[in-house]
């Protein structure tokens, strides 16, 4: 874990809440000059706490209709087959994100789709058959109360 000051979580809840600021509104909001605040955000990023940046995009916008949470477990939790698994859902553009989890479910996979019969076929032909898969339980989203990237910084 990195050791943080308070500037530096000033320099991250900044960064978290807007990517796009510039340098210089960015030093000015958490007190520094221009130069000292580049290190420091350069720091961060080259110490991994800062993973790098992207544009949050409006998923129903771009045609991406249906949010599904798969509950998803495996034949064998051998590492192997665990990895294989990890290693196949991260060559599936549809699948947003993949969490290995402890107890009966193995992982849970945040998916999009543009709509449920496009769900349906990435269901059968890519998620069902995926190396090592058992089984696999679907809820899809009807609403999102809140969705917020990053970590609480005080």
């Amino acid at each position: 874990m990195a050791t943080l000051d308070a500037i530096d979580r000033r320099l991250l809840s900044e960064l978290q809440d807007e990517g796009r600021v510039t340098n210089v509104e960015l030093a000015q909001r958490v007190g520094l000059t221009a130069p000292p605040c580049l290190r420091r955000v350069r720091s961060l990023e080259e110490a991994g706490v800062i993973r790098g940046y992207h544009a949050d995009l409006d998923a129903a916008k771009l045609g991406y209709t249906i949010t599904v949470f798969a509950l998803v477990s495996l034949k064998s939790q051998a590492e192997d087959a665990l990895r294989s698994f990890e290693d196949h859902m991260k060559l599936l553009p549809e699948v947003r994100e993949c969490h290995m989890l402890n107890g009966e479910i193995d992982f849970i996979l945040k998916i999009v789709s543009r709509d449920l019969q496009g769900f349906q076929e990435f269901l059968t032909s890519k998620l069902t058959p995926a190396p090592n898969v058992a089984s696999v339980k679907t809820s899809l989203t009807i609403r999102t109360a809140k969705q917020v990237p990053g970590v609480p910084l005080d």
